[in-house]
């Protein structure tokens, strides 16, 4: 028995199965960008929905730990309610049995000519479609082919002495040896981090006859309490309702693994009542050829009736885990806080996660534009509104650093160039906002000194400035706002002449001023002001024409 043989052989297995994962997610994420968009869209709808999005966007992503980092985020982001991003993750524990499905197909022989196939339309495909479908079929053949490498390296270990000696302490045949099997499920996944890979593995040891399926169950338990440390990772330094909801998965996975551990030998009894064809059936290789749809059918049933268990007590969950996370009493400010391994992070996931921390940006300076308007139009001071104003500038400044940080790095990894164009749309628009909130900011500072100084403007000037802020006010949003409706050609031609329309405006604004000054109704002091709070709202202008220049990029 040659063990280095083995190692080596079932280590390079487990690479090229990660690279096929790896390929699978981004070739289903780039032919699927639009039902993406779309999945997303609901995740703030009621728990069902939720639920439901959570398992699509792990049928796309392949992948539960990058859906559940992706719900802590958008939770620390500001972005989802702890209640709706409890059921996002629930359907991810649902999504990820998908892969054991694929895994479960006996067609390993075939995934050389997978590859074959694949590898013309994925480095030479026409259009981003063909590409992608080219790189499915490559990722799936990498997947099968690195299950049999991991076969034929396993294979020999079921008639060998000393290693079945060993394995009786792992044969989940009593108490104490299924929770080593749980525990070693569990260890094994925190390690490699990775759920699937780790099904994988339990599959092949299982079909070639090496481990049993009560041994096969035990490890599928321990596995999905693994998968739960990489949310637990991404909650590190985020906002208390981040906490939570890393909290929230690990304990309804946890006590879902408990029950299951509890009614084990019926569990084991309905699956092999479920499927036809007893699990451990051996063929005449020594193989078990039913035993891979078993486990699949116990992987999925594991978290489908976890989760059918979970969904109606929900409201409870958030109650108990508000109690166990308590709030830390300080106003926390929500950016966007990716934690982790980003270069595992899926890149279409990642860009529509960044879309809707912009919706968050732009908020954020809809709230500023109210609020300066508000404060501007008061007869004193109000120092707890400018306060604000300024607490509200300094989060797009957090926000806007996060992001570049973020889609910077994302653009370093493997992306499309029409991913790429995005990226770099998305780090302009977020530096042109939080100039945006800069001039804002500038704006009430201003007002500030009009106040200190006991002055005011005349009332033709409040006039001419009042109109041409909410002018601005009403230009930045219909930018913004075309942005998220995808703007068209003639939309864009609409705005760019708008802002021309604005600029005649304030060269209007600009020589009434003067005439002013000339015949000696405004003061210095006043006079200042107002020209400075003049170029402030150009400067917002000219910002807001700068993000409509990204749309046509």
């Amino acid at each position: 028995m040659n063990y280095f043989e083995i190692a080596y052989t079932a280590i390079g297995g487990l690479g090229v199965f990660f690279l096929g994962l790896k390929f699978l997610s981004e070739g289903l994420q780039s032919g699927s960008t639009d039902a993406i968009q779309r999945i997303l869209a609901t995740l703030t709808k009621n728990r069902v929905f939720a639920v439901i999005a959570g398992l699509a966007i792990t049928a796309f992503v392949q992948s539960s730990s990058i859906s559940t980092v992706m719900t802590v985020s958008l939770v620390n982001a500001g972005l989802m309610e702890l209640k709706q991003a409890i059921g996002v993750i629930l359907g991810a524990n649902i999504g990820t049995t998908i892969t054991g499905w694929i895994l479960s197909i006996k067609v390993g022989k075939y995934g050389l000519l997978l590859i074959g196939l694949g590898i013309y339309p994925m480095m030479a495909g026409k259009t981003a479609r063909a590409s992608a479908i080219g790189k499915t079929m490559v990722a799936l053949g990498l997947i099968f082919t690195g299950l049999e490498f991991m076969s034929g390296a396993f294979a020999p270990l079921r008639t060998d002495a000393n290693f079945i000696s060993y394995l009786h302490l792992f044969d989940a045949q009593s108490l104490g040896s299924l929770l080593a099997c749980v525990a070693i499920g569990c260890f094994l996944t925190v390690i490699i981090q990775s759920s699937s890979a780790m099904l994988g593995i339990t599959i092949t040891l299982a079909s070639t006859g090496v481990i049993d399926f009560n041994t096969a169950v035990g490890l599928i338990i321990g596995e999905n309490i693994g998968t739960t440390i990489t949310a637990q990772l991404a909650a590190i330094g985020a906002n208390t309702s981040a906490v939570r909801t890393a909290r929230a998965h690990a304990i309804f996975n946890l006590l879902g693994a408990v029950i299951f551990v509890a009614m084990f030998p019926f569990y084991v009894d309905f699956i092999e009542w479920l499927v036809a064809n007893p699990a451990d059936a051996v063929d005449a290789e020594g193989a078990r050829p039913y035993i891979a749809w078993h486990i699949a059918v116990a992987h999925t049933m594991f978290n489908v009736l976890n989760v059918l268990l979970w969904i109606p007590l929900i409201d409870y969950l958030v109650k108990f885990v508000t109690w166990l996370v308590p709030s830390r009493g300080e106003k926390e400010v929500h950016k966007l806080k990716y934690l982790g391994n980003r270069a595992t992070m899926a890149p279409e996931v990642a860009l529509q996660q960044a879309e809707l921390e912009m919706d968050n940006l732009v908020e954020i300076i809809r709230q500023m534009f109210n609020l300066t308007r508000e404060y501007i139009s008061k007869d004193t001071h109000d120092k707890a509104m400018f306060d604000e104003i300024n607490h509200l500038e300094d989060i797009t400044d957090n926000i806007e650093e996060e992001m570049i940080n973020f889609v910077t790095t994302l653009l370093t990894d493997s992306v499309t160039q029409g991913q790429s164009a995005r990226g770099y749309a998305l780090i302009r628009m977020a530096d042109e906002l939080e100039s945006i909130a800069d001039s804002l900011q500038s704006f009430s500072i201003y007002r500030a000194r009009l106040y200190k100084q006991k002055e005011s403007l005349s009332p033709e000037a409040w006039e001419d400035l009042s109109r041409f802020y909410n002018e601005v006010d009403t230009f930045v949003g219909r930018v913004c706002m075309a942005r998220r409706k995808r703007a068209d050609a003639t939309r864009i031609t609409g705005l760019m002449e708008e802002s021309k329309r604005l600029n005649k405006m304030g060269n209007s604004m600009r020589d009434a001023h003067l005439d002013r000054l000339k015949s000696g109704t405004c003061q210095s002091i006043p006079a200042q002001s107002y020209s400075d709070m003049f170029v402030s709202l150009r400067h917002i202008k000219n910002h807001a024409l700068n993000i409509l220049e990204t749309y046509t990029n």
